[in-house]
């Protein structure tokens, strides 16, 4: 009996031996995983003023097109016979572009001068029988002087003499009539022949060789010529943007594949006319660019921004810094914000003064300086209640979310 109580001594001793070990190293454990968690929560509650270049922006989405663009067409019905251009080939002012069969317009010319010379040679037996007429109506016009000729007489040769002329003169106005549509139809005549009205490339072409173009109703379209040299971007910007865009201001675009590279550009003109897509209202933004060396493409999307305001080496600050807007405290320093500095580990509200904004980055102009370590609104409690509203990666009102 004494054996075994030792033994079941030793058992008790030896489990609350292994429960105070665990507990011991549970407790380190603890104590060191708050510890790290502490010190990278320290690392991540604040933000430092640095100084930095700032660019405030309006962005929009664009489509690239030629500046100067004709639509070449068919101002006559009839079969394409010729085309002498391809897409993509380059043409000057004047050159000969394609050719309508001609036959219908050559034959109605052809009409119209047989009919103008056959007027022509009545109007000339016409004037024969003015020239007798006269010469009768004025010998009967002596001859009644002496009683040569009856009354009678006299009278049937001035309205024969009279009638002549009548006659000539309407001759002449059919000849005239005629002449007029001979110009239409060798005007028509000359339209069979469609010549480049300006020097660009072809960039498309519609009709086939052999096709029936039918110029009754609507101007059949045969191809169309850009100047390539010079592009224009149709910029799409929403209306609650739109009114901070004017004529002049600088932008600057980039292009799918483009990498890097930027094309720096002015505002043209602002369409007062607006485009409801999906309920949205955009305006239309054109804007200039030069193309001579061939790389932006009909056609092509862009990513534009419109360029507000520049700063270079100011002190910003980061907008997830920012705190609570202060409509009432702002002036001509600008916007003012809520912000917390951290100040010998303990953290002192301010009100800070920005200028230019983006997406990103707000500029100081005042109640911080360049080194300030401000606390992230975010970082007190993992998130922050704003007008009883709990929101995760706070935005300031006023800053676009990301």
């Amino acid at each position: 009996m004494p054996e075994t109580s030792g033994l079941k001594t030793r058992k008790r001793w030896r489990k609350t031996i292994a429960v105070s070990s665990a507990l011991t190293l549970a407790t380190a454990a603890s104590i060191y995983w708050y510890t790290a968690h502490h010190e990278q929560r320290q690392q991540q509650e604040t933000v430092t003023i640095t100084l930095d270049d700032i660019e405030e922006t309006v962005t929009s989405h664009g489509k690239l097109e030629p500046k100067e663009y004709v639509d070449v067409g068919a101002q006559v019905t009839g079969q394409l016979q010729k085309l002498y251009v391809e897409i993509g080939n380059d043409v000057t002012e004047g050159q000969l572009l394609a050719e309508i069969d001609p036959r219908l317009y050559v034959a109605r010319v052809q009409a119209n001068e047989a009919n103008i010379r056959n007027l022509e040679a009545q109007r000339a037996g016409q004037q024969a029988n003015i020239v007798f007429a006269r010469q009768l109506f004025e010998r009967n016009r002596e001859l009644i002087k002496t009683n040569g000729v009856s009354e009678q007489d006299f009278q049937n040769s001035e309205f024969v003499f009279r009638q002549a002329v009548a006659t000539a003169d309407s001759i002449s106005a059919q000849i005239e009539q005629v002449e007029s549509t001979l110009r239409g139809d060798r005007a028509n005549l000359s339209f069979t022949r469609i010549f480049a009205p300006i020097a660009g490339t072809v960039v498309q072409r519609t009709a086939r060789l052999g096709q029936t173009l039918n110029a009754n109703q609507t101007t059949p379209m045969i191809l169309q010529l850009a100047k390539l040299d010079a592009m224009t971007v149709r910029a799409q910007v929403a209306e609650a943007d739109i009114t901070r865009i004017k004529l002049n201001m600088p932008v600057y675009f980039l292009t799918l594949g483009s990498g890097d590279r930027r094309w720096q550009a002015t505002v043209r003109q602002i369409l007062p006319s607006p485009e409801t897509i999906n309920n949205v209202v955009l305006y239309n933004v054109l804007v200039d660019v030069d193309n001579h060396d061939r790389q932006l493409m009909t056609g092509m999307s862009t990513q534009m921004f419109f360029l507000l305001g520049r700063a270079e080496k100011v002190p910003v600050i980061p907008v997830s810094a920012l705190g609570r807007r202060r409509a009432d405290l702002d002036d001509e320093r600008g916007l003012a914000y809520e912000i917390h500095k951290q100040v010998d580990a303990t953290s002192q509200p301010g009100i800070v003064h920005v200028g230019l904004q983006n997406r990103r980055f707000a500029e100081v102009r005042s109640g911080a300086d360049v080194g300030d370590a401000i606390v992230l609104p975010n970082q007190h409690h993992g998130t922050e209640t704003t007008g009883g509203r709990k929101d995760k990666g706070y935005t300031p009102p006023g800053v676009p979310r990301l």
